[in-house]
């Protein structure tokens, strides 16, 4: 008597009722939008510890000859810059609930916001009172504010592009996604100044 071979394992299963995307923590490019954050939060943590490296090698800080940083353009810069989450989270909510109109808007004001920002930064650079060559105090001034402000270009260009597609195509739950994640890496953004502002405006005028 002969017996059939044993037939392969076979699951089947009615998957129409899966969603066709997801936003937030379900999808992949969120994780790799926070594995970014945690790269660069590392740069900026690297930074700093060289400017507090130098910080403690000099007897005085500044170093004798160079101008402590200017307050005024500083300041509006990381107050227009906090105030910016303001509608960043706005966006961020009407990207979570999916309404497109809102978001679409929501991103051409961010757009123009960045904008002003980098204005202001052009304004604080002008202010530092010392060149990039002058010293390691002032190489590492600049570093600081050149390395945030890189970040700060590359997100305004994300989100010019974002704009412009938004208005001229259709929006989908991959778009919806997309525009969560620059909401969530703005917020990055604004958190990693602060510490790198008390460090840069108030850190010498500590000592």
């Amino acid at each position: 008597m002969t017996t059939s071979p044993p037939r392969p394992f076979e699951v089947v299963a009615d998957l129409s009722s899966l969603p066709s995307g997801a936003i937030g923590a379900r999808h992949l490019v969120w994780w790799g939008n926070v594995g970014f954050m945690v790269i660069e939060g590392t740069g900026f943590a690297l930074a700093a510890a060289a400017y507090l490296y130098l910080m403690t090698q000099s007897l005085v800080w500044p170093p004798v000859g160079d101008a402590l940083p200017g307050l005024l353009w500083g300041g509006v810069f990381t107050a227009a810059l906090v105030l910016s989450t303001v509608p960043n989270l706005w966006v961020l909510r009407c990207a979570r609930a999916k309404k497109a109109a809102a978001v679409r808007w929501g991103m051409a004001g961010l757009v123009l916001i960045g904008l002003i920002l980098m204005a202001l930064r052009g304004a604080e650079f002008a202010h530092l009172g010392v060149r990039w060559d002058r010293d390691g105090y002032g190489s590492v001034l600049w570093l600081l504010l050149v390395l945030h402000t890189t970040h700060i270009v590359t997100e305004w260009a994300e989100c010019a592009v974002q704009a412009v597609w938004l208005f001229t195509h259709e929006i989908g739950d991959d778009q919806f996604s997309d525009v969560e994640d620059s909401a969530n890496y703005w917020s990055f953004v604004v958190l990693t100044w602060l510490p790198l502002y008390a460090l840069i405006y108030w850190a010498p005028r500590a000592l």
